[in-house]
């Protein structure tokens, strides 16, 4: 099994690349999904998330944007979160490996690749990059963006320069879908041996 991992800066394409891979069979495991799961009703940290930042859970789990108001631009508090957090996605992933153990290749998706260390555990490495208006332009098209959260996530994520550079491949998302599109499939092509069509 070859273990691609997937990641790019927040408004880079990434979510929309993941779905390429998955609509071309490839088995996908969402990290970001996985936090959700962990973080939402009933989710296996929201006890430990409240206990430790009281006021940012509830029925529905954890209140993301309540929880990120107390971690972003705060360095000890975002570790404290992040050691919870980095061991419990580790366990979904280790199943989900074990799910797909006779799958050729699998996709991590994991936005925090390089920041969180978890290039080690790949095989090899795709970033998804967009000329950064593009980025800036969908980033602040979402809900409850502002220039300056904008500001304080980018300052936490390696630069996108760096992670092209670390990557095995890098897959354009500024353009047509369809260029993406390609990019995938030339990806598997040299990965698998798939047919490029």
């Amino acid at each position: 099994m070859i273990r691609l991992g997937l990641t790019g800066s927040i408004g880079m394409g990434k979510s929309t690349v993941a779905r390429m891979f998955a609509e071309e069979g490839i088995p996908v495991f969402d990290a970001d999904a996985a936090v959700h799961r962990l973080q939402g009703p009933d989710g296996a940290l929201v006890a430990r998330i409240e206990a430790q930042f009281p006021g940012t859970t509830g029925a529905d789990g954890v209140d993301r944007g309540a929880l990120a108001e107390r971690v972003l631009g705060e360095p000890e508090a975002l570790r404290r979160l992040e050691a919870l957090v980095h061991p419990a996605v580790a366990e979904a992933r280790e199943v989900f490996l074990a799910e797909h153990g006779e799958a050729p290749l699998v996709l991590l998706d994991i936005p925090l690749l390089f920041e969180a260390g978890g290039w080690t555990q790949v095989d090899k490495i795709a970033v998804v990059s967009a000329p950064e208006g593009v980025q800036r332009a969908r980033v602040l098209a979402r809900p409850g963006m502002s220039e300056e959260k904008f500001e304080r996530i980018l300052a936490r994520q390696t630069p996108d320069s760096e992670k092209r550079s670390r990557a095995d491949f890098v897959i354009p998302t500024g353009g047509r879908l369809e260029e993406t599109r390609q990019a995938v499939r030339r990806i598997l092509a040299c990965l698998i041996g798939r047919a490029d069509s």
